[in-house]
């Protein structure tokens, strides 16, 4: 190498470094220190290159060159997502195989009769919103990849082992399926969940399944549901294709969101004698915690009654759950109805329940007589 291509060469790398350097510090225009952060114990040093790494402009480039590599070599995205036909996306946790999934979901189903066997102790009826997979709905959607033998028959052997239980859990996969064929979408393209149309025609179903077996003794009460707002949404599981900034036109593009508001129809009136305890709680995931779906809204004007909600985002169906039981909520206030919102791709996860006292766990999993006796008394 000459003198001159050297020094070009020296030139270009200094150039290169200026100029990330330059963008890596516009990472800091939008940075903000965590109030709880302080020099003394690192904490400021650590959210500083917490927020560099992800603002980092040469991982951002690499991850989208090779996302979008991997993208239109093989029609894959990241961990997280499967990529079905004409821009459906999927959750990878409806196709792939479990490890130890009949030890889990024999954990579960303990977990939940002892759910079932607790909240009849506080005389209060269990009964399971089952949400079906994404994949079940729309197969037609579905690529190369199909779902593992463990999800194929997982939402049938689902309600009959619900049953067996003596569990109300009413099927919303044929009025999903049937609201479908009407030209009405139920679940998002780009996201995990369901729209706030397949959010009301689970709870119209909920709320006649609750009604025809009379479970709730509560004055009716009228809530409306309107339509506020029109708008784009770009799907959770959109976050697995990191196509920006290389390949921006890579990505399917958003979903288009009925942003609905349920609100009581006499709102301004106060029963300063009536009985304030709320008779429905509900208690689930995203499906539930998310107001996006409205499907606590939904529930309220199919069921004529106000709840409480206890759903938790990014926590599955059984930690909500278990943290509910041991909640002041229940212990004084112990509703008429529990719903208990619980999609079948969960059925065979295994859940971390290190949070919890392992005694109490043992003995909720336990199937002892006096459950069954206590349980079969319940009406």
């Amino acid at each position: 190498m000459t003198a001159q291509l050297r020094k070009i060469y020296v030139a270009a790398f200094l150039a290169l470094l200026i100029v990330l350097g330059g963008l890596s510090l516009r990472a800091f225009s939008n940075f903000s220190l965590p109030p709880e952060a302080t020099f003394v114990d690192g904490g400021m040093a650590k959210a500083i290159e917490t927020h560099y790494d992800k603002q980092f402009p040469v991982k951002s480039l690499g991850t989208s060159l090779w996302a979008g590599l991997e993208f239109m070599l093989f029609g894959t995205g990241r961990p997280g997502v499967v990529i079905g036909r004409d821009q459906w996306l999927f959750s990878d946790e409806e196709f792939k195989p479990v490890a130890h999934a009949d030890h889990n979901i024999s954990d579960n189903w303990a977990l939940i009769r002892g759910v079932n066997r607790e909240l009849a102790r506080h005389n209060v009826r269990l009964v399971m919103a089952i949400v079906p997979a994404k994949h079940r709905l729309y197969p037609e959607y579905v690529g190369e990849v199909r779902p593992h033998d463990l999800h194929q028959g997982l939402f049938h052997e689902f309600h009959r082992q619900a049953q067996q239980a003596s569990i109300l859990a009413p099927d919303l996969l044929s009025p999903l399926r049937r609201t479908k064929q009407q030209g009405r979408q139920v679940f998002l393209r780009t996201d995990t969940h369901w729209t706030p149309e397949g959010a009301e025609v689970v709870a119209r179903q909920l709320g006649e399944a609750i009604h025809r077996n009379q479970l709730l003794k509560a004055k009716p009460q009228v809530f409306v549901t309107e339509v506020v707002e029109v708008k784009e949404r770009e799907g959770d599981l959109v976050t697995f294709l990191p196509f920006e900034p290389l390949f921006p036109e890579l990505l399917p593009p958003p979903d288009r969101l009925q942003q609905r508001v349920t609100e009581k129809a006499d709102a301004d009136t106060v029963d300063l004698f009536g009985d304030e305890q709320i008779p429905v709680a509900l208690v689930g995931t995203s499906y539930s915690a998310d107001p996006s779906w409205n499907f606590d809204g939904a529930l309220r004007e199919a069921l004529m009654s106000d709840l409480t909600n206890h759903a938790e985002s990014g926590r599955g169906p059984i930690l909500p759950m278990l943290k509910y039981l041991q909640s002041d909520d229940l212990r004084n206030h112990p509703p008429q109805v529990v719903i208990w919102e619980f999609p079948e791709r969960y059925l065979p996860t295994a859940f971390d329940l290190s949070g919890f006292d392992p005694n109490w766990i043992a003995r909720l999993k336990s199937s002892n007589d006096s459950g069954k006796r206590q349980l079969a008394r319940h009406p």
